[in-house]
């Protein structure tokens, strides 16, 4: 369906006329995750929506993710413009010892608690400077973080379709002045979900669900482009994906069998906290004879791990398998080998890996009044993206942070 029809389909719902004149020409920006969005997804598909939103504005070779390359980490880092070392969010789960509780994000009481989270992110930081913000789904957006959530938020539900989100962000940009957000953060998880489920080269089912996606960003671009305000879109993801083959599942439950250690995550990444300090040499030594194509990480090497501001949470030793390698738990790949023939792929996908690895790599896409149009730039680490955004909303940015603004400073007019 062609973008054209969703704009009457949005006129149908209750936007009889989306262009109209605004005398406040504050600016705004939109920003718009696009979860599991690999860095190449729109060269090798040609989505026709985003390339012309490219073609007007600003794209990165790359964004460099920050490690683990992970969804909440990532996303909670483009937000606070810290490394999760420093944010608090070290990985989607992770044991906190203080608390002696472990952070998952399926866990909702958990992921509303605003003490997990260290750091200003932008909504909080426009909020406290007096600017509305909003967000359809971002991480920590729905956590009292610093006792601050949106003016206007909602707790996640996947269920919610896209257009429905869009349709919201309309509504907001139809509000009057003094309560119309300048900050709005949008989630979309397709590209993740699809990813994961039949791996980052099944070019047939990665371009259908992008094409559905991309039809819905351009009735967004659209919407957006009716209004008569200075309203700038950045589009970035959290991570890639890298393809993976039930061949190169690692038993965890095996490896760490004997190990005096509480163990949570699997996948690109184990944490394990240990029992007794004591112990370390040993289990280390012991991962390290196992023969399996891993890396074991003793986080106290000073040379590797400095100023780890929640160590704590990061846990005693890593466990960090190779590339195209996974970390699974016993039961997971019971659970796989059972339902093999009834699955229509034998190949999926993956991520948490090293940036250094460009399958990890995500994208970043900025159009606008503020941006400079047809232009290309190389890859950066995404916590540079913060300052971008403080400053073009003219928010001071805090001093403590990890991104620098000299970064992205060109791309602006």
């Amino acid at each position: 369906m062609k973008t054209f029809y969703y704009l009457l389909w949005l006129a149908f719902l209750g936007f009889p006329s989306l262009a109209f004149s605004q005398e406040n020409k504050e600016p705004i920006v939109v920003l718009i995750s696009l979860d599991g969005f690999r860095y190449d997804y729109v060269e090798r598909f040609q989505p026709e929506n985003l390339t012309k939103f490219i073609a007007d504005g600003v794209a990165s070779e790359s964004m460099m993710p920050s490690f683990p390359s992970k969804t909440f980490p990532n996303h909670y880092t483009i937000a606070t413009g810290l490394k999760p070392e420093h944010h608090g969010l070290v990985d989607n789960s992770f044991y906190d010892p203080a608390k002696d509780l472990t952070y998952a994000i399926g866990k909702a009481e958990i992921v509303q608690d605003g003490t997990w989270y260290g750091g200003t992110p932008l909504w909080v930081l426009a909020e406290k400077n007096n600017m509305v913000a909003a967000s359809y789904f971002f991480v920590g957006s729905e956590a009292d973080v610093q006792g601050i959530r949106p003016s206007y938020y909602y707790p996640y539900d996947g269920r919610v379709s896209n257009m429905t989100r869009i349709t919201e962000v309309f509504k907001w940009l139809e509000l009057a002045e003094a309560e119309r957000p300048r900050l709005i953060t949008m989630y979309f998880s397709d590209m993740d979900d699809t990813g994961h489920r039949y791996g980052p080269n099944n070019d047939e089912q990665l371009s259908s669900r992008l094409n559905k996606l991309d039809h819905e960003l351009g009735a967004l671009f659209e919407g957006i482009k009716s209004y008569d305000l200075d309203i700038n879109v950045i589009v970035v993801s959290d991570h890639g994906m890298m393809e993976v083959s039930p061949d190169h599942f690692l038993n965890l439950s095996e490896l760490t069998k004997d190990i005096p250690a509480r163990i949570v995550n699997n996948g690109a990444l184990a944490h394990v906290y240990l029992e007794d300090q004591k112990d370390k040499e040993k289990v280390i030594k012991a991962l390290e004879k196992s023969g399996l194509p891993i890396h074991i990480t003793d986080v106290d090497d000073k040379e590797n791990y400095q100023d780890l501001m929640y160590k704590d949470r990061i846990g005693d030793i890593l466990i960090i398998p190779d590339k195209y390698y996974y970390l699974a738990w016993e039961t997971t790949i019971t659970r796989m080998n059972e339902n093999m023939d009834r699955l229509d792929t034998d190949k999926f996908g993956e991520h948490g890996y090293s940036p250094a690895y460009k399958d990890m790599h995500a994208i970043f896409y900025a159009n606008g009044p503020a941006f400079k149009s047809g232009l290309k730039i190389e890859t950066f680490q995404n916590v540079h993206v913060y300052p971008l955004i403080c400053k073009i909303l003219g928010l001071p940015v805090p001093e403590d942070i990890d991104g620098k603004f000299e970064v992205l400073a060109p791309i602006l007019k």
